[in-house]
C-alpha cells in the first residue's frame, strides 16, 4: 500500500501540488459565494493544468525557453 502511494505521488506530484496551490490561492483571494466558489474551481483547474504540464516529459526546456526568446 505504501509503495503504491509513493508511486502515485512520484508520478503525479506536479498535478497534486498544482491543485493544492490553486486551492490555497483561490481560497485566500475570495470570500464565500456562488461566483466566488466557481473561481476556486477555476483556480484548482488552472493549478492542475500547470502541474500536469510540468509533469510532462517535454516540460523542462520547452517551458523555460518560451520566456527567454
Amino acid at each position: 500500500m505504501k509503495e503504491r502511494l509513493l508511486v502515485i505521488l512520484g508520478t503525479h506530484l506536479g498535478k497534486i501540488l498544482g491543485s493544492i496551490m490553486g486551492l490555497i490561492v483561490g481560497w485566500i483571494i475570495i470570500a464565500f459565494g456562488i461566483l466566488k466558489g466557481l473561481f476556486v474551481v477555476l483556480c484548482i483547474g488552472a493549478g492542475f493544468l500547470l502541474g500536469s504540464y510540468l509533469d510532462s516529459p517535454r516540460s523542462g526546456r520547452d517551458f523555460t525557453s518560451r520566456f527567454s526568446r
